[in-house]
């Protein structure tokens, strides 16, 4: 077998960060295994190419839930990046740290090292923040380029300013520790092109002669001899080959991929391995439990205003625009998945905000299938702390089977109601000036349904929703009977095994997941480098 110290698999924003940085000194061998192929697509580096690398099976695993009862029964797509930099390679780019309470509550539930004042200098570490204000808090000298928007739209700045007339504060950077009020997005974006994990973190360290990068490498199996981690199986260029771990193999393939590639070597619900002819290695039960996601709803309205959706209505237009890019990296194929941005309560009582809003200069049914022939635009709402928590189930011990995904949205109390409430304050907010001056008409939810419909507007946000891209949770860390990491990342009753990214969240993060994740791979190489044995 081919030997490494170290073999990290899944190269997506935790993967690339913490392969990168466990190859920095020298002293360690250390392979990468990515299912997909390199990030050789062109869309992969235009920020707008999200909309042709989601739904393309060449860059995205292309999941799809279960029926899910909260969304009355519908499936709904989960796109996940499968290629180099994983989900940082075909999102909407937006660049969001949390709340510091959120990793203050990790650490109250018994994750010591996790606390915000733990985890701020790996953010730190991970960013070069090139906006304004440069605080004590943002990075300067990390290989993540985090920017201002390159983009701007008018609806997004009248959104901003009836925001700011209807009470609610201006907010110029959410990522400083405060991240009460409205503003703009920061973005992983530098002169105009995308700056994925694999940008970012891999390209610097090609050249290293300690750090192997394997595409189109499909890990089958963790190899566990006498309750610790050996290896890997892994389908590779169609040939099934077993590489050697002579000190840790890490897992960072997502909130899917982790708890997956678990199950399958044996390690989860001793049942439900059972079920499926699997030899139970390790009976932890929580394996693929605690799956949360936030969930979008999405009022649109028409406007006079000039959007996305007229501005690319033709190929004429559409060539120029890709003119512009070509000769300044400037204009509308610089436009991440939203420009403007809210942090707010539903409730003046709670401490921190519970929503978060994506406005968007365009609107769309689905993105892929094209814009409205309307100009309009979206004002995305969200609840930024689910109660509710879903799991995944194995369909059977083959890899190439998607797990079967039960979300189980809005399927508390809690959940109905904020998510209710976040509805309305986006229609109070589009009903305020200097805004609600350009709008013609709320195409959705729409005036059958009024504002203080709470049954009509759960209904409708039942009917609509949609996922925002944020899987997390299904390997939890922490100490109790469901967790499955402990505090530094390592499997419980499995030695040498580590899992890193998404699925590690106890709690879901207070925003996007990108930032996160990278600090995440941060954190854990940097642990995984204290703890090596010579």
């Amino acid at each position: 077998m081919d030997s490494y110290d170290f073999i990290v698999v899944g190269a997506g924003s935790a993967g690339c960060a913490a392969a990168a940085r466990l190859s920095e000194s020298g002293k360690y061998s250390v392979v990468l295994l990515e299912a997909g192929g390199r990030d050789m697509n062109p869309w992969i580096h235009i920020p707008v190419g999200y909309f042709r690398t989601m739904g393309n099976p060449s860059t995205d695993w292309m999941y799809v839930t279960r029926p899910d009862p909260g969304l009355n029964g519908r499936t709904i797509d989960w796109p996940r990046g499968k290629v180099l930099g994983g989900s940082s390679s075909i999102n909407g780019l937006l660049y969001v740290r949390g709340q510091a309470q959120d990793y203050d509550s990790w650490c109250q539930m018994g994750n010591e090292g996790w606390g915000w004042d733990d985890v701020l200098p790996f953010f730190k570490k991970s960013e070069t923040w090139t906006g304004d204000p440069k605080g004590a808090d943002r990075g300067t000298n990390g290989p993540l380029k985090v920017s201002s928007m390159r983009l701007s739209r008018a609806v997004a700045d009248l959104w901003v300013e009836a925001a700011t007339n209807a009470g609610y504060q201006k907010n110029e950077d959410y990522n400083s520790g405060d991240q009460e009020g409205v503003g703009y997005f920061q973005q992983t974006q530098y002169n105009g092109r995308r700056w994925s994990s694999a940008r970012a973190y891999l390209r610097p360290a090609r050249n290293r002669g300690n750090l192997h990068v394997i595409t189109c490498a499909q890990a089958e199996k963790i190899l566990i001899q006498d309750g610790r981690a050996v290896g890997i199986r892994a389908r590779i260029k169609g040939r099934m080959t077993d590489l050697c771990a002579n000190a840790e193999v890490l897992l960072c393939t997502g909130a899917i991929g982790s708890p997956q590639m678990l199950m399958l070597s044996g390690i989860g619900d001793a049942e439900e391995l059972g079920n499926h002819g699997i030899k139970v290695t390790k009976h932890l039960p929580g394996v693929g439990r605690n799956l949360q996601d936030h969930l979008q709803a999405r009022p649109v309205y028409k406007t006079t205003l000039s959007t996305m959706n007229v501005e690319v209505n033709s190929i004429f237009k559409q060539g120029l625009i890709a003119l512009r890019y070509a000769l300044t990296r400037t204009g509308p194929m610089t436009l991440a998945a939203s420009l403007g941005t809210g942090f707010l309560k539903t409730n003046d009582l709670l401490e921190t905000p519970d929503i978060q809003f994506h406005i968007q200069p365009f609107s769309a049914d689905k993105p892929a299938d094209g814009t409205h022939m309307f100009s309009g635009f979206t004002t995305s709402v969200l609840q930024l702390r689910p109660e509710s928590a879903g799991e995944l189930r194995l369909k059977s011990a083959d890899m190439d089977d998607h797990p079967d995904i039960y979300p189980n949205y809005l399927a508390t109390e809690t959940d109905q109601r904020t998510i209710v409430a976040g509805i309305q304050v986006a229609r109070r907010i589009s009903g305020t000036s200097p805004l609600k001056e350009h709008i013609t008409e709320e195409y959705a939810p729409g005036q059958e349904i009024t504002l203080d419909d709470y049954e009509g507007t759960l209904n409708w946000a039942r009917d609509t929703a949609v996922t925002i891209y944020h899987p997390t949770g299904t390997c939890k860390m922490g100490r109790d009977n469901m967790a499955v990491v402990d505090p530094r990342l390592r499997v419980h009753g499995i030695d040498r095994l580590r899992v890193a990214d998404a699925s590690v969240m106890p709690r879901i993060v207070s925003g996007n997941t990108n930032a996160p994740c990278i600090m995440i791979g941060e954190k854990v190489a940097h642990m995984m480098q204290e703890d090596a044995r010579p």
